[in-house]
């Protein structure tokens, strides 16, 4: 999109003019400010232990597996590829050292830090193209500049700046396709269109957070259509079709395929088994080369004697000649069974044998299938496995699990093997297939839990039957067949590198991704309530160093942040008080600020809603950082409301067409603004001081947190404390 931002001087005009100035300033201002001692810390800052690992794996083709698309971290891995970085590195530890490990990190941060300096130029551009002044233009760009969260985020090897960049790139292309509206199906429509579309896309590669983006442009996309639908408008029911179609396939068909696209080069890029492999099917995993868990791996047949290990907590099923208590400590009774427990290393005692419950042939092994009923015996006391309605020792929701003697009470002994992806091979392999153990008669699955029984039971881990059956944590796996050696077995064999059609792993994967993405629940010392964001009440830890006392924390710009509130407070106020004094046919604001307070700056809150309300109803563990999105709309929004209390006129029409007065009164009631006199807008004495004023305090604030933006310089613990603006800011103050 920065190639729009060009400008051929001799045609200028003294507004234009003036904004080249002001996009040069604040762009030139942004780069020493976001590249400022970027070469420090020489060491591992929070999240880049993740994505410098993944650029690592690219870069060896080595799988893994992220949550996240794969459009940033391939952007990072082929900085690294460009500077003959090999990705040996790991990035195991906050701390560890990349110059000793011979780490390129100064331009793996550089390609966030560069485009953070374009995010700089873009909230500019989106002003300016909004129509507004270059006060408003030069202050909302300087407000984002000298915001201390962003700062810390984006000159680091992390993914919020591209999603940012291409977030603001997708704002500021549609913007530009909206203006333009009245030259439809031109080849500059249709520029604009299609790259609206395609920077939606790049977004969503980034991560799954562009969806927030994707909704909002589709919401406007869908108020368009609904204006364009109007028997007023004068267009036929055909030539509406043609809009249509011009929208799908500019902001859906061509957005699907660039997305897409970037998981295929993912693919193509991957093909050597990692820690990845665990994460998906075993048809994808055998896609893989020199997978080290199809070396592992062997069919199950039955009377094979296995081991099986619990997915979740990777504790081995086990069994011993001790029996339950007769009354637990809470005074319920147990059968007084054998007790089935879990353990962390297997001995003899976690043998169990594979026992068929149908006719099956002597002459040659017979494999176990997806849906196949068996009996599990326990090798070591030989005695069979059971469940039945008897609470458990440690929840009495749940059921007790033992074993009886064989051929006692048949029907409780019944299991069904369900596997978790039997779409993708129907044999139960060892490694290879996690199953669900559901009891044919009660209908719960054999499962655990990470609780550990009393003294009577060793102190193993609690085994009983599971009521939610869909529960995630049902699966087991089985890890080894005695007196089978996997690894020579599958040396003898060819192992043959099979291949799926990519829409099968494209789709798996897209899957896997949002299920462990929701079940990202375990606690962080540093996570946050979205509630919390704009107040800046918690921040996040990234780096700390005692010997020196230097540290940084992530934290926003609190004048910056706590400003931009009160702008939205004010919008919010303003609309609804002039929605309540039409209502009584008094016009509180007057029409042409009016529409643009509606349009422009409505465009802009409803693109801090959708980054910002979405996060209430995750249950995901959370963090500052994930507001960023919504704070940098959040700074368009409050430049827009500088505009309407500072500046009382309309800057610039925003339609590229002004063929006549009638087109330039259509009413949009979602978008960009529309205004509707070519008056330019003149900011007086007031507005540049009251600018000024804003800005100075911007910049004190952001220069006070810098210590703790850019990791230098050390501060002593009264400088520390000093800089904890609230109680919840976890900042260290060195030993």
């Amino acid at each position: 999109m920065l190639w729009s931002l060009q400008v051929n001087v001799s045609n200028l005009s003294p507004s234009k003019y003036s904004h080249l100035i002001g996009l040069s300033i604040v762009t030139i201002a942004g780069f020493f400010v976001t590249f400022y001692k970027i070469w420090y810390p020489a060491e591992v800052v929070f999240d880049e232990v993740h994505f410098g690992k993944f650029a690592g794996y690219y870069l060896r083709r080595t799988y893994f597996f992220d949550v996240h698309p794969p459009l940033a971290k391939m952007m990072l891995a082929a900085v690294g590829y460009m500077v003959g970085y090999d990705g040996h590195f790991e990035f195991d530890n906050i701390g560890d050292s990349y110059i000793e490990n011979n780490v390129p990190y100064i331009a793996l941060r550089a390609l966030p830090a560069s485009l953070n300096v374009f995010c700089i130029a873009l909230m500019y551009s989106i002003m300016k193209e909004s129509g507004y002044s270059v006060c408003t233009c030069f202050l909302t760009a300087s407000l984002y500049l000298l915001d201390n969260a962003i700062v810390a985020q984006h000159r680091l090897i992390m993914l919020d700046s591209m999603l940012i960049f291409f977030m603001l790139a997708t704002v500021y292309s549609y913007i530009r396709f909206r203006k333009v509206r009245h030259q439809e199906f031109s080849a500059t429509w249709w520029a604009w269109l299609l790259a609206t579309g395609v920077t939606m896309a790049l977004t969503l590669s980034v991560k799954m957070v562009g969806l927030f983006l994707v909704a909002a442009i589709g919401i406007c996309v869908i108020v368009d259509l609904w204006d364009l639908l109007d028997i007023k408008r004068g267009i036929s029911i055909d030539h509406f079709i043609k809009h249509f179609y011009a929208r799908a396939l500019g902001l859906i068909a061509v957005p699907a395929f660039i997305y897409m696209f970037w998981f295929y080069v993912h693919f193509a890029i991957l093909v050597e088994s990692g820690p990845g492999d665990t994460f998906m099917s075993s048809a994808f995993q055998e896609t893989l080369k020199n997978s080290a868990i199809k070396m592992k791996s062997l069919d199950i047949h039955y009377n094979d004697d296995i081991r099986l290990m619990h997915k979740d907590t990777e504790k081995y099923l086990h069994s011993h000649d001790l029996e339950y208590p007769l009354r637990y400590d809470d005074g319920r009774i147990s059968s007084q069974g054998q007790q089935v427990t879990a353990i962390t290393v297997p001995d003899d005692n976690s043998w169990w044998r594979i026992k068929p419950t149908k006719e099956i042939s002597e002459d040659e092994p017979v494999p176990i299938i997806h849906g196949d009923i068996v009996q599990l015996e326990h090798v070591g006391t030989e005695t069979i496995l059971l469940t039945h309605d008897v609470a458990s020792p440690l929840m009495s929701t749940n059921e007790e699990v033992t074993t009886v003697d064989l051929d006692e009470r048949y029907n409780e002994t019944l299991f069904q093997v369900l596997f978790d992806d039997h779409n993708n091979g129907d044999i139960w392999q060892t490694y290879m297939k996690a199953v669900r153990l559901v009891h044919m008669d009660t209908k719960v699955a054999i499962w655990t839990h990470p609780k550990n029984l009393p003294d009577w039971g060793l102190g193993h881990q609690e085994v009983n039957g599971n009521k939610n059956l869909m529960d995630k944590s049902n699966y087991w796996v089985a890890t080894e067949i005695d007196g089978l050696n996997a690894t020579e077995i599958n040396l003898e064999k060819k192992k043959e590198i099979k291949t799926i059609p990519f829409i099968f792993k494209f789709v798996e994967l897209l899957g896997r991704m949002l299920s462990h993405n929701s079940g990202l629940t375990k606690p962080h010392p540093y996570q946050s309530n979205a509630i919390s964001w704009p107040l800046l009440s918690r921040g996040i830890s990234y780096w700390s160093k005692d010997d020196t006392k230097e540290q940084i924390y992530m934290t926003g710009n609190v004048f910056g942040w706590y400003l931009s509130m009160v702008g939205t407070i004010i919008y919010t106020g303003a609309i609804i008080i002039d929605t309540i004094c039409r209502r009584r046919d008094v016009a509180w604001i007057e029409e042409p600020l009016r529409r643009r307070l509606i349009q422009s700056a409505g465009f802009f809150i409803l693109l801090w809603l959708l980054h910002y309300i979405p996060f209430f109803a995750m249950g995901r563990a959370l963090f500052l950082h994930h507001y960023l999105p919504a704070a940098a709309c959040n700074y368009l929004l409050l430049g827009a409301v500088f505009q309407y209390l500072f500046i009382t006129s309309v800057d610039s029409p925003t339609s590229d067409l002004r063929r006549n007065q009638s087109a330039l009164e259509e009413i949009h009631p979602v978008g960009p603004a529309h205004a509707q006199t070519s008056t330019q807008a003149q900011p007086t004495t007031k507005t540049y001081i009251i600018a000024t004023i804003i800005l100075a305090l911007q910049f004190a604030c952001f220069v006070f947190l810098s210590p703790l933006t850019y990791g230098s310089p050390g501060l002593s613990i009264d400088e520390v404390q000093r800089r904890k603006v609230f109680s919840g800011w976890d900042l260290q103050f060195g030993k």
